[in-house]
């Protein structure tokens, strides 16, 4: 069995939210330009903000399981090589 190397999930979550938050945010205002080609209401950048704070938790804790999984797979590979 491998062993666990580097930070778990929740480690790389605390790290890398505000990175999360922030495209969330920045993705969350374009969409609402676009949406304004559709004669919907644009959203303002503090809506925007407020989004990307809610929405950055569970994004940027997708991500770090993404990133735990590759470093688990990295590591299985390196033992069973060497």
């Amino acid at each position: 069995m491998t062993t666990r190397h580097g930070w778990g999930v929740g480690a790389m979550t605390l790290v890398l939210y505000p990175f999360g938050a922030g495209a969330m945010a920045i993705n969350l205002y374009f969409a609402g330009l676009i949406a304004s080609w559709l004669d919907l209401a644009v959203i303002s950048p503090r809506a925007s903000l407020i989004g990307g704070a809610l929405l950055g938790v569970p994004a940027t804790w997708a991500f770090a399981r993404h990133i735990r999984a590759l470093m688990d797979r990295a590591d299985a590979e390196a033992d069973a090589a060497g």
